[in-house]
C-alpha cells in the first residue's frame, strides 16, 4: 500500500523552522512520502506562527488556502502545528473546523502518529507539558539549502517581556543537552553543512538550567571542533547577558564569525522599563562599546520596537538619535503588536496604527543611510563569501559574507571566472557596495 503524500508548509521564524525540519526526518523515517503539490497530498501540515497579530492572520489564511485542497485536491487531513496550534487550539477548534488536527509546540514528535489518527477519521490534539523538550533521533531534511542549518539550542523563555507571548506558547527555558547537540551537529556537517547558526528565544543563557552557568561559549568549542563545520553564527543574544568568556571565545575560536545579534528592542530607560527589559541606556552602550573595543571588526546587528505604548514623540526621537550614534550594521523594526494576555496589551497609551508605521518608516530610513555609509567604508577590504545561488542573466553570483545572517542580511554578489557550487567557500575583494549589499571580485586568499 502507497503510504500517503504529505505537503508541509511551514510559517515564521528559524526555531519553527527547525521543528519543521524535524518533522520532515520523522515523516520520512515512518516510510511518508512529502510532496510539494497541493493537488497530491493526502496531509497537509501548516506549521503556525503566533508571535504577532500579522504573523497569527498570515497563519490562519494559509490554512483556509490549504482547507480549500479537501475540495480540489485530495487532501485528507488538515494539520495545524506550532505557536498558533499551541495558544488557540480551542479557537481552532470552533472557528476553523477545516483542521483535523492539533500539534502543539511540544508534540511534533508524535506527528506520525498524529497522521495515522487523523486519517482513520479521528481528530487528535497532542498539547504537551511545555516544561519538556521535543528531541526526535533521526535525520532532519534541510529546507535551507543543506550549505547552512540552524541548530536549536534551547526552548522557552523566562524573561517575560510585557510585549511577549512567546512563554505561553513555548514554555519555560529549556536548554538542549550538549550531547544531542553535538550528535545533531556531526549529522547536519555529514550532510554537507558548512555554516551552523544557534537559535533559541535568548541564546545567551544557554546551560544555566542544566549546568548551573552559561556555556555558551563552551558549547561553541565543542561544535567547533566538528570536520566540515566551518562557520558558527549565535543569534538572539540578549545584550544584558553577554559575558567575558563569551566575548574570548568569539576571540580566539576562528570558527565563530565576528557577528552578533542584540535585540535591544529600544534605548530609553522608561520605555525599556515599560517592556520589562532588563537594560538601560547606559548598559547598552557599554556593551556595545565594549564589543567594538574588544572585536574591532564584529558586525551587530538588532531589531527594535517602535510605536509601544505610552512612548511619546521624545523617546522616538531620542531612539533615533540612540541608534544614529551606535550605528548598527544591521537592523529592523516592528510595530509594536498588542497581543492578548501580555501585560503591554493593557497599558495606557496604546499608540495607532499610522504613526506607529510613520515612526517604523522613520528609523528605516535612518538605517539605511547608516547601512550605505557602513557598507562603502568596506570598499577595498577583503573576506571570505559562502555561495549560495547564481544569477544568469547578470552572470554574477549570490553569496554571504560572516557579517550577513541569512534572510534577514544583505549579500554580496561575487564576479568569479571560474564555476562555482552552491556552498563553496571564496575569498573576494570588496569593489562596490549599496544600501544592503556588496559586490565582491573573487580573488585569491
Amino acid at each position: 500500500m502507497t503510504q500517503p503524500k504529505i505537503l508541509f508548509v511551514s510559517l515564521g521564524c528559524d526555531k519553527n523552522r527547525v521543528d519543521a525540519e524535524k518533522m520532515l526526518g520523522l515523516l520520512s523515517l515512518n516510510g511518508f512520502q512529502v510532496t510539494d503539490d497541493e493537488l497530491e497530498a493526502d496531509v497537509i501540515i501548516v506549521n503556525t506562527c503566533s508571535f504577532i497579530e500579522d504573523a497569527k492572520q498570515e497563519s490562519i489564511d494559509t490554512i483556509l488556502q490549504m482547507a480549500q485542497y479537501k475540495k480540489d485536491g485530495k487532501c485528507r487531513a488538515l494539520i495545524a502545528a506550532g505557536c498558533m496550534a499551541q495558544r488557540y487550539s480551542d479557537e481552532i477548534r470552533e472557528m476553523l473546523p477545516e483542521v483535523d488536527a492539533v500539534v502543539g509546540t511540544t508534540g511534533y514528535d508524535s506527528i506520525a502518529e498524529v497522521i495515522e489518527e487523523a486519517l482513520r477519521g479521528n481528530h487528535p490534539e497532542r498539547l504537551d507539558d511545555l516544561s519538556r523538550i521535543a528531541l526526535p533521533s533521526g535525520r532532519r531534511i534541510l529546507t535551507t539549502g543543506g550549505h547552512y542549518a540552524y541548530l536549536k539550542i534551547a526552548e522557552g523563555c523566562d524573561k517575560h517581556c510585557t510585549y511577549c507571548a512567546i512563554p505561553s506558547m513555548r514554555g519555560p527555558f529549556r536548554s538542549v543537552p550538549i550531547e544531542d547537540l553535538l550528535i545533531e551537529a556531526e549529522q547536519l556537517a555529514g550532510e554537507g553543512v558548512k555554516e551552523l547558526i544557534l537559535v533559541a528565544q535568548e541564546t545567551t543563557l544557554y546551560g544555566t538550567d542544566l549546568y548551573g552557568r552559561k556555556c555558551l561559549h563552551e558549547l561553541i568549542r565543542e561544535l567547533a571542533k566538528i570536520d566540515g563545520i566551518v562557520w558558527i553564527r549565535v543569534l538572539y543574544c540578549y545584550p544584558e547577558e553577554i559575558y567575558d568568556d563569551l566575548i574570548e571565545c568569539m576571540k580566539s575560536e576562528k570558527k565563530f564569525v565576528h557577528y552578533l545579534d542584540l535585540p535591544i528592542q529600544h534605548s530609553s530607560d522608561e520605555i525599556l522599563k515599560r517592556m520589562g527589559r532588563r537594560t538601560s541606556e547606559e548598559d547598552l552602550r557599554g556593551i556595545i562599546t565594549k564589543l567594538r573595543t574588544q572585536i574591532p571588526d564584529i558586525t551587530l546587528r538588532t531589531t527594535l520596537i517602535c510605536g509601544f505604548p505610552g512612548e511619546s514623540r521624545e523617546q522616538f526621537e531620542d531612539l533615533c538619535r540612540f541608534i544614529n550614534e551606535m550605528e548598527f550594521n544591521r537592523l529592523g523594526v516592528f510595530t509594536y503588536s498588542q497581543e492578548e494576555g501580555t501585560p503591554a496589551a493593557k497599558m495606557d497609551g496604546q499608540i495607532d496604527e499610522e504613526t506607529k508605521l510613520q515612526r517604523m518608516d522613520e528609523l528605516m530610513e535612518l538605517q539605511q543611510e547608516i547601512s550605505e555609509d557602513l557598507n562603502e567604508a568596506l570598499v577595498g577590504s577583503e573576506t571570505d563569501v559562502l555561495i549560495e545561488g547564481y544569477v544568469p542573466n547578470e552572470n554574477v553570483y549570490i553569496g554571504r559574507g560572516p557579517g550577513d545572517a541569512p534572510d534577514v542580511d544583505g549579500y554580496i554578489f561575487v564576479n568569479s571566472e571560474q564555476s562555482l557550487e552552491t556552498g563553496d567557500m571564496v575569498h573576494v575583494k570588496i569593489i562596490g557596495a549599496s544600501e544592503y549589499d556588496l559586490i565582491g571580485q573573487m580573488t585569491e586568499a
